[in-house]
């Protein structure tokens, strides 16, 4: 693309990239730049996927203000370089033309439940060091919260259609609609010849608010609303209560498939939101209206009530939120979303002795990801809650490694 031609002709290639140093997997992006200034695609999309397996996903969903393009030293005097859009180009070229073969297998099988971020990047690097790789998809599609969680204008799912080429090209099977948990439990699993489980199903269970009226029929949590959001009738009026991405791509999907109306509310400010700066600027250049310092009290029959909040500085010099008094108000919507972050479902753990868990039904695990039951490893949001997927993507890398050395024992036997 000439457009991304023009950004690497940008790049003034540093001998000490910042936004190398500052990218959580170390992606070698003056190496990649100049090999994409040659027309060495193949070869730079090489580099790039066996660094980063999710390259393609997270040249589009990372927080790049935080990191690559964030400390871009262009950036201090203009215009920072966009490496994702190049990341993006290489990495969809060379997925799309890549020639697979079946990687020959040790005979060791391994069974990854769950196919989000953490559970495709386990398969593929397990995969590649000869393992018998088995992934247990509980929904019709992989994915995760890729699929089901990030909006399709946001996140093409074709990319992960290419991801699960990929998997299948290599020797990796894929179980769709297979839960584990309640009928097939991680004992059945290990009778059957897996040598190794791998946990990565993510936080699906919304968080609820806890206030009365919740349960009403014009109130969705927002986490269901994206996995079908064209099943839904939203009206024209909806608010959605939240401050992360969550929150930001139920807004825009709820604008993008008609309602007319959409506002954000939160008890903080803007500048307190987890959300990115770049997905709550695409959220306000819709048409997203945002509305600070407010704070759920009641939902009641045609809307919700609120308060307003204000901070206030402590004597320690740290800040708190309290309400202002007199300040309810009723607020008329159609619809209301609730988007205050999700927890782990218990699926697993309940039928499955062995597995602890933290607070917020976190799964336990020690810095090799794995889990108070021997042969189970996990990571990702199952055991640290909504994070980033770069951040799944390598914690997955670490644990693949500590994986790989419990396998060692099996080989040969």
């Amino acid at each position: 693309m000439l457009n991304n031609l023009i950004e690497a002709n940008n790049c003034i290639l540093c001998k000490k990239p910042r936004c190398q140093n500052n990218c959580p997997i170390d992606t070698p992006i003056p190496e990649i730049i100049k090999l994409y200034k040659e027309n060495k695609i193949e070869e730079a999309g090489k580099i790039l996927f066996e660094n980063n397996p999710l390259s393609v996903i997270c040249s589009i969903v990372c927080p790049h203000e935080n990191q690559c393009s964030g400390n871009c030293i262009k950036g201090l005097k203009g215009e920072p370089v966009s490496f994702n859009k190049i990341e993006y180009e290489i990495s969809r070229k060379y997925l799309e033309s890549v020639s697979t073969k079946k990687i020959k297998s040790n005979g060791i099988k391994v069974a990854i439940v769950g196919s989000g971020p953490a559970g495709i990047t386990v398969a593929l690097e397990l995969c590649r060091r000869g393992y018998d790789v088995t992934i247990f998809e509980k929904n019709e599609k992989i994915g995760g919260i890729l699929t089901y969680g990030i909006p399709d204008f946001r996140l093409p799912k074709s990319n992960i259609e290419l991801l699960e080429k990929y998997l299948k090209a290599v020797g990796v099977s894929i179980k769709i609609n297979s839960m584990i948990g309640p009928v097939v439990t991680l004992n059945k699993l290990f009778e059957d010849g897996y040598k190794a489980i791998f946990i990565g199903t993510g936080v699906w269970n919304p968080k609820r608010l806890n206030i009365k009226g919740e349960t009403f029929g014009h109130v969705h949590y927002a986490i269901d609303y994206l996995r079908t959001p064209n099943s839904y009738d939203l009206g024209d009026n909806v608010i959605v209560i939240g401050a992360g991405n969550v929150a930001m791509d139920a807004a825009r999907s709820a604008k993008y498939y008609g309602s007319k109306n959409v506002s954000i509310y939160y008890r903080r400010d803007v500048c307190d939101m987890t959300a990115t700066k770049h997905e709550i600027s695409e959220a306000q250049d819709e048409g997203v209206h945002f509305e600070t310092f407010k704070s759920p009290v009641e939902v009641v029959d045609g809307g919700i009530i609120f308060e307003d909040t204000k901070k206030i500085e402590n004597l320690d010099g740290s800040s708190s939120l309290v309400p202002v008094e007199d300040s309810k108000k009723f607020y008329p919507c159609d619809t209301v979303l609730i988007a205050i972050s999700q927890v782990p479902r218990n699926t697993i753990v309940i039928n499955n002795k062995g597995l602890d868990v933290k607070q917020g039904g976190l799964l336990i695990t020690n810095e090799f990801g794995q889990t108070t039951r021997d042969g189970v490893f996990a990571c990702g949001d199952v055991t640290n809650g909504a994070r980033t997927v770069i951040e799944a993507v390598v914690d997955s890398k670490k644990v693949c490694d500590s994986m790989d050395k419990y396998l060692q024992q099996f080989l040969g036997n």
